[in-house]
């Protein structure tokens, strides 16, 4: 059964978001997994393929957009289906995405900002009631 992660950041910047996805996305890819990035649109997942080439300046974590590479170790994606991506999913869309069962985890990144919030609360309501082990991770920093 899939796991579910919640890494609740220390403020209230939507952008933090981005940046803690890098970070979780470079340890997950050192340790040998697969992961999928999923974008709420064009413009987060720009932001996000920018911030993973420049994120750390002596690193390199292999990624592309899911439609230019299917079997990439980090692929990005908006609403695809992830094709042979079942390890790790990163949601960065305020929606779970339907095909999120398949992966082994799912990793939420929520901050202070009311909307994000409250959407993560939705995603954990869902999360438990459908019986998805849930755990809760509070960042003091990042």
């Amino acid at each position: 059964m899939t796991q579910v992660d919640f890494y609740i950041l220390p403020t209230a910047d939507p952008v933090a978001r981005l940046d803690f996805a890098c970070k979780l996305t470079d340890k997950a890819w050192r340790l040998g997994h697969r992961i999928y990035l999923h974008c709420s649109d064009a413009e987060q997942r720009a932001e996000l393929d920018a911030r993973l080439w420049r994120f750390k300046g002596e690193t390199f974590v292999p990624h592309g957009p899911l439609e230019d590479d299917p079997d990439a170790p980090v692929a990005l994606g908006i609403g695809d289906d992830p094709a042979t991506h079942q390890d790790l999913l990163v949601n960065l869309d305020l929606r779970i995405p339907p095909f999120f069962k398949r992966f082994a985890r799912v990793a939420e990144i929520v901050v202070e900002d009311p909307s994000i919030r409250e959407a993560a609360r939705e995603s954990f309501r869902f999360y438990r009631e459908q019986g998805y082990p849930l755990h809760n991770h509070r960042l003091q920093r990042f």
